[in-house]
């Protein structure tokens, strides 16, 4: 699995239509699609985006996106592309490069009560179908959004994820391992103990490392931080960090590990909030992230600069998605450029 910064040929997304992600008013529903659209048409800017779109919205999602987006029309539950999604990943082919498409199996994060997945555990197939990559069937439970690599063999993972009873009844930390040496190429697995707070209850996903940590182009891994002591994700930052010394990179070199303070906001009517900037999108040339018009979000933008040299920094508003449980890291899926 190349590195999320490596070149792509586009990025996948899919169109919010039902549940809980749309929500039960009509006001709702068009902050979803406005939220979703703002996304598409910043990353379109600068490169491909297809959009799967639900039979249902097939005349709705082209009045919010633009001219460039291009649609496959595919049926959904939810919208949210990093986990129900294929991951790519690049071999050697007897011609070349060539293009494979991890197919994880997904079971609505771990079967969720409140989740429905029969229609999104198609996606990762019909994505990889029209991508032409090669399908690469997989066993494991997993969502991409539980997931990040270096591209260079190491990946990051988190014991409440892919050894989730939910999700994995049985599995060990090296069988979890196997797999991902088999499907992604990577040499090392880091484990991080847990995700943030919020994350890890009811309607979370049991913490996704994709909103904790991340690799970047520059050699840094960003890890958030919540200076608030009041905050439960201050101690859960603390154990990450703790976590990530005793570990590196499968070269054998340690992480260059820079904290990256969380929005000052730590409350909304649901109780803590898991705003955070790690949950950004590497695109050619850009880095699309999340902005919650907050004091802090100058200074993020400038750490993701900083992370990602020679890139232009487009944060767009991702409060509407964070209160549905994710990020524009998890709306989306990067395909690898061959």
């Amino acid at each position: 699995m190349p590195a999320e910064w490596a070149p792509h040929e586009r990025t996948w997304m899919a169109w919010p239509t039902s549940g809980y992600t749309v929500g039960d008013t009509e006001a709702e529903a068009e902050e979803a699609r406005q939220t979703w659209a703002a996304v598409a048409n910043a990353i379109v800017a600068f490169e491909p985006v297809t959009m799967v779109v639900d039979p249902r919205d097939i005349d709705v999602a082209p009045r919010y996106l633009a001219a460039e987006v291009e649609t496959l029309v595919a049926p959904l539950n939810d919208a949210w592309m990093r986990d129900i999604g294929p991951t790519f990943v690049v071999g050697d082919g007897p011609d070349g490069p060539r293009l494979g498409a991890v197919d994880w199996v997904f079971n609505g994060w771990g079967a969720q009560d409140w989740a429905s997945w029969d229609l999104d555990r198609h996606i990762g197939r019909i994505v990889a179908e029209a991508s032409g990559a090669e399908r690469i069937p997989s066993e494991l439970v997993n969502e991409g959004g539980g997931i990040h690599v270096d591209g260079t063999g190491t990946v990051l993972a988190t014991t409440t994820v892919q050894l989730d009873p939910g999700r994995n009844p049985g599995l060990s930390p090296a069988d979890v391992e196997a797999e991902f040496a088999r499907t992604l190429g990577t040499t090392r697995t880091v484990w991080l103990p847990r995700g943030l707070t919020r994350d890890s209850q009811r309607f979370g996903t049991r913490g996704h490392v994709d909103i904790v940590a991340a690799f970047t182009e520059s050699g840094a891994l960003l890890v958030h931080e919540q200076p608030d002591e009041s905050h439960p994700d201050a101690e859960v930052g603390r154990e990450v960090v703790a976590a990530l010394e005793q570990q590196g990179h499968a070269d054998g070199t340690p992480f260059e590990i820079v904290r990256v303070p969380a929005p000052t906001v730590l409350r909304d009517e649901e109780g803590w909030v898991d705003y955070s900037y790690i949950n950004h999108l590497v695109v050619n040339g850009g880095v699309i992230a999340c902005s919650f018009g907050d004091g802090r979000d100058e200074s993020a933008a400038q750490i993701l600069a900083d992370a990602y040299p020679g890139r232009t920094v487009v944060q767009v508003d991702a409060r509407p998605l964070f209160a549905r449980g994710g990020g524009i890291h998890c709306i989306t899926q990067q395909q690898p450029a061959l």
